[in-house]
């Protein structure tokens, strides 16, 4: 049972009518009948309450899996947090394709798109529609309204942590709106409901407003590994200040000039997540190696999740999430769903491996001795000259929705949902192995306080799992000759790929745009070539520079 926090917990929805989302006029359903102040009257729905902030990464709607849209405008599945963020991530790099169509979907893949584009909305609006339900949550439990609902001193503190987790919740959603949109506009609790249209922030003054409130809020935030499976604590709030500061130079740049560096913060704070007690996941099973055993439906188990989005097949049912990126990432003629990845027979047919990924391996074979190379090769072709066959393409079998140990005969167990439509599998936000990748390559950059040796052994660390290896076996390990830059790349596409970081990582390497390096169909051409660095960020949708006249467009849109 991984619903939400993982106790099977039902969520409380905030009423809509009280949600400040941001300038746009969503197209949202309502979510809750009576207003946020009868709701919070109840010491009780506190924690559902909040159960509804974590669940807004994973669910689409308000029945589930679908039927009552926290947005319309497109079909449900598509507006899913998740499955519109792993697109933005994954199909405008040189991980993933698609074989669908739909509207202007393609144009992630061609890197074309438009302010006009329905798939660029959804993610802007999921991202604002997610800060206004973290807003409303802050909104309702200031110490004063409290005090006037007669709260317990007990429950207060225990609320005091619930805000420090929204708090982090919403500094996520921001982080991703800096990242993908770069300038846009920004809402607190502190903001009026039904104000005037919110100001505009500049990328700096996004990015030193989440790192301000991670800051802020260390104090209150539960211990790393102390809190319940799939909620916030101190290490996620590390993690993801190590990510801001390792991309600093992208987020406080301006046009062409680079920001600051802050490598040395970067491995401050990976320092910190890598002594709170987090391994790697290094056992494996009769059927299944170690790294695989992260991407499996029983992957809550993994002693390297720092922070997760968790789903159940019976409880949080839906078409986006890893219901998505597991059925999208079936199809063809000998790729058998039920028996291999527990899901319903035909699967979707959509997504596959650009030709980039799987070349990045030492074999793209089934031989391959990296056993991070989960792909499946039977009746696939490495190039794709036709977008829409399946079988161009090498299909993914990273993700599963399968147990890591088999039966007493040895088929493998499906998750909890009998039909095998919707899966148990979670989303691993954050985990260990990134977070060494971060260390390694903010030393590489020359961070202050980083250690060359410790670095390497992170980086081997993951090496020998990939291989398989046991202490003193070095098959799989480097040198500190061989730990450069490039490196750093190519161990991270092979360690996270299908992940959600390729485009952060694409675009902090100086790669995402340029034409010094390609894949297939960047710029809308077989080959790929290189486009125009206005890419680099998502723009605003027109919906919201017409509903608002204190934004200003991206640059080049």
């Amino acid at each position: 049972m991984k619903y939400a926090f993982s106790r099977g917990l039902t969520t409380v929805a905030i009423a809509a009518s009280l949600v400040t989302v941001s300038s746009c006029n969503l197209d949202r359903q309502p979510l809750f009948e009576p207003g946020s102040e009868e709701v919070f009257q109840d010491f009780a729905n506190y924690k559902p309450a909040l159960a509804k902030i974590y669940a807004g990464l994973a669910i689409s709607g308000q029945q589930g899996p679908s039927g009552r849209p926290d947005i319309t405008g497109l079909d449900e599945g598509f507006t899913n947090y998740l499955r519109g963020y792993w697109k933005a991530q994954e199909l405008t790099t040189d991980e993933a394709i698609i074989g669908w169509a739909d509207g202007n979907l393609p144009a992630y893949q061609n890197m074309n798109w438009t302010s006009g584009n329905e798939f660029i909305r959804a993610m802007y609006d999921r991202i604002f529609y997610q800060i206004g339900l973290c807003n409303e949550f802050l909104r309702q439990t200031t110490d004063a309204k409290l005090s006037e609902r007669g709260i317990s001193d007990a429950d207060k503190q225990t609320v005091k942590a619930y805000r420090a987790e929204a708090r982090f919740m919403r500094a996520l959603s921001y982080w991703h709106a800096l990242d993908m949109f770069g300038n846009v506009p920004f809402v607190t609790e502190a903001d009026a409901v039904g104000a005037t249209p919110p100001p505009q922030y500049s990328r700096t003054r996004l990015f030193n407003f989440v790192e301000s409130e991670l800051l802020a809020i260390d104090g209150d935030l539960i211990a790393p590994r102390q809190n319940e499976y799939g909620r916030a604590d101190k290490a996620a709030a590390w993690t993801l200040l190590a990510k801001l500061y390792l991309n600093s130079v992208v987020y406080t740049g301006v046009g062409a000039t680079p920001g600051t560096p802050r490598y040395d913060k970067c491995i401050t704070y990976c320092d910190k997540v890598i002594g709170a007690g987090y391994v790697l996941q290094t056992t494996k099973t009769s059927i299944f190696p170690a790294y695989a055993r992260n991407f499996l439906a029983d992957n809550n188990t993994s002693p390297e999740f720092i922070f997760t989005t968790n789903f159940d097949g019976v409880r949080t049912q839906g078409y986006g999430g890893t219901t998505f990126i597991i059925h999208a990432a079936v199809g063809g003629r000998r790729m058998k769903p039920g028996e291999q990845f527990g899901i319903s027979s035909g699967g979707w047919a959509g997504t596959r491996a650009k030709k980039n990924l799987p070349l990045l391996f030492p074999d793209t074979t089934q031989a391959c001795p990296d056993k991070r190379f989960l792909f499946y090769t039977n009746g696939q072709r490495l190039e794709i000259t036709a977008v829409d066959n399946f079988n161009h393409g090498f299909a993914v079998k990273k993700f599963r929705n399968v147990l890591s140990t088999p039966t007493s005969t040895g088929a493998l167990q499906p998750g909890q949902d009998a039909s095998g439509t919707f899966t148990d599998t979670d989303w691993p936000v954050f985990r260990l192995a990134d977070v060494n990748l971060m260390y390694a390559e903010a030393t590489i950059q020359g961070g202050a306080g980083g250690d060359r040796g410790k670095a390497l052994r992170l980086l081997n660390d993951i090496r020998n799992r990939a291989y398989g290896n046991t202490a003193g076996v070095t098959t799989g390990n480097i040198t500190d000759a061989a730990m450069n830059m490039q490196y750093i790349q190519d161990e991270r596409a092979r360690e996270l790929y299908w992940e959600g970081y390729r485009r952060t990582d694409l675009i902090r390497f100086g790669k995402f745009t340029s034409g010094s390096y390609v894949w297939p169909y960047k710029g809308n051409t077989p080959a790929g070539q290189g486009v125009d660095a206005k890419f680099n960020l998502f723009p605003i949708p027109i919906t919201d520079m017409s509903a608002n006249p204190n934004l200003v467009q991206n640059q080049g849109y």
